[in-house]
């Protein structure tokens, strides 16, 4: 594309508004207008200038501004309709059909269709990491489009501008000095004295300061992209972990996401205040719960198995360290924390059953089923034995006459058992319940009955590995940074020029605060001779006023 030559020489990149050198309006566009536009220096925008291969028109794409904001209207949506139903974290179930079973049986059609259309775990899913990876390059683009020629642009700034340049300024003026080199001077280390960086070429004086607060919105940026890739890098394996294992009392389980470590639970405690130590605190509210928990923790013992452990096959451990999990006080090993999130009190580990002739009233015999893992078959004495056919962990009733379970806890158990015996060697059905014991198949002539059961206390713990929490930690601050450098300070500029015809010219330019600019400039005419100026945007303003008010008449 053809490069724009000014008259004053200065050869410029196609898409210049204002020259690079002297400031002359170089379109159409700047010309017609009263006063110029100084966000980017009038300098040439890449966006603005190219549009013809694919590349192009993909970052012309990016770099807008409107598709920024509609990316994070998008995003905005999105993650409000997460919030509709709890996301599957919040889910108090594990495999996936029992997921989808919870999401149908609490909310109904909608929860199906919620699950079914994968917001239920919205947040990682392919598509809304695409819109917040969109809004990254959206960030990156714009960035690199705007602020590379801004640059520049105020990097090779000159200090002697054109005339029109400086007419173009929103503040202005000029008129007549009787000793405009002597006012020059005055005005330069008065300038000085105000902290501006000042430089000086023939009869011209540019005066400048807080430039650094123009780089604030890239600094913006800068942190959004950070912490951004933060919150994408969530999604890679590895680098984030938020998982939740439930584990009760002597069991050894493998952590979740964890490259071989093991969990073994050797004892849940569980404490509340008593009426004298917590009245004070808490004073009718324990009347009213009953009870407040003091502490609950987990005493346990971590264990590292070899490379190629099977994470159900707790074998050839090692003993790392024994610790106890508090509220707030987690276990911590190879960038994992395992937190005391929540418990059970006395889930049924067994139960203790016997088997009797119902006419004699004899025992022939005790067997122990463990809840957790029921064998298949119990021998008892002189060759009597049961057989558990069918387990039901938590027994919710019959439907079409099968046996239904609602949850793999031990909560309700039933069981469908075959009892053996020399009298009937192909066995005696019964269905035992804790309550109950039907008969399914006729009147049996032995019964199975329950004696004991023994219970156990089960932890809920919370598996998090967080790499990525440094990046946003160091996104925010670069944020906050940004926000603060365009805030607090803004970018002034003050140009003093003794024209040919003996005329002397004042103008400025800031990013905001005008009145701050207008302020020095105040305090540079008590010290030496410089032309009044004029808010030429207020000027504008009244003349517009003036005219409706002539029409009017």
């Amino acid at each position: 594309m053809d490069k724009i030559v000014c008259k004053c020489g200065h050869v410029n990149p196609a898409g210049t508004e204002l020259c690079e050198s002297c400031g002359r309006p170089l379109s159409q566009h700047s010309k017609d207008q009263k006063l110029v536009d100084m966000r980017y220096e009038g300098s040439a925008r890449r966006s603005q200038t190219y549009n013809k291969t694919i590349i192009d028109k993909i970052w012309n794409f990016f770099s807008s501004v409107k598709v920024g904001m509609w990316i994070i209207v998008a995003i905005l949506v999105a993650a409000a309709i997460g919030t509709i139903l709890p996301q599957v974290f919040y889910v108090p179930a594990t495999r996936e059909e029992d997921i989808a079973a919870y999401y149908e049986r609490v909310y109904g059609w909608f929860g199906t269709l919620y699950y079914e259309l994968g917001l239920s775990d919205l947040y990682s899913s392919w598509w809304f990491q695409t819109l917040v990876g969109m809004l990254g390059i959206s960030l990156v683009i714009a960035s690199l489009d705007r602020v590379i020629p801004l640059y520049k642009s105020l990097k090779r700034q000159k200090t002697k501008r054109h005339v029109s340049f400086l007419k173009r300024q929103r503040v202005y003026g000029e008129g007549e000095v009787e000793t405009p080199v002597e006012s020059l001077e005055k005005a330069e280390e008065k300038l000085k004295a105000l902290k501006y960086n000042v430089k000086r070429e023939g009869n011209a004086i540019l005066a400048e300061k807080g430039r650094f607060s123009r780089w604030g919105p890239y600094v913006n940026h800068l942190g959004l992209i950070l912490f951004l890739l933060g919150v994408m890098m969530r999604a890679i394996p590895g680098f984030y972990v938020d998982e939740t294992m439930w584990i009760r009392e002597g069991e050894t389980l493998y952590i979740p996401q964890t490259d071989g470590y093991f969990l073994e639970s050797k004892q849940f405690i569980y404490e509340t205040y008593t009426k004298e130590e917590s009245e004070e605190v808490f004073g009718e509210a324990l009347d009213r719960v009953g009870s407040i928990a003091k502490n609950y923790q987990t005493d346990i013992a971590l264990y590292k198995g070899p490379d190629d452990a099977i994470a159900g096959h707790p074998e050839d451990l090692k003993l790392v360290k024994e610790e106890s999990i508090q509220v707030n006080e987690p276990l911590k090993f190879d960038n994992f924390s395992v937190f005391q999130m929540d418990f059970r009190l006395n889930e049924l580990k067994s139960m203790t059953f016997h088997l009797e002739d119902k006419e004699t009233g004899t025992n022939h015999g005790q067997f122990t089923v463990e809840l957790s893992n029921p064998q298949s078959m119990y021998e008892l004495n002189d060759g009597y034995k049961v057989e558990i056919v069918d387990y039901y962990a938590n027994f919710s009733g019959f439907v079409d006459g099968e046996p239904q379970s609602e949850t793999p806890e031990p909560k309700n158990p039933a069981f469908l058992m075959k009892m053996y015996s020399p009298e009937f060697p192909k066995g005696e059905s019964s269905f035992v319940m804790i309550q109950n014991t039907l008969e399914p198949l006729g009147e049996t002539a032995h019964k199975v009955k329950f004696e004991s059961v023994e219970t156990r206390d089960m932890s809920g713990l919370t598996i998090r590995k967080d790499l990525t929490l440094p990046i946003l930690m160091l996104g925010g601050l670069i944020f906050m940074i940004g926000v603060a450098q365009g805030s607090y300070w803004n970018h002034r500029r003050i140009w003093l020029q003794y024209l040919e015809d003996g005329k002397m010219v004042v103008a400025a330019h800031t990013n905001k605060n005008w009145m701050s600019v207008k302020k020095d400039i105040d305090e540079v005419s008590k010290v030496t001779s410089i032309p009044p100026y004029e808010d030429q945007q207020d000027l504008d303003t009244k003349l517009e006023k003036e005219e409706i008010q002539e029409g009017e008449k």
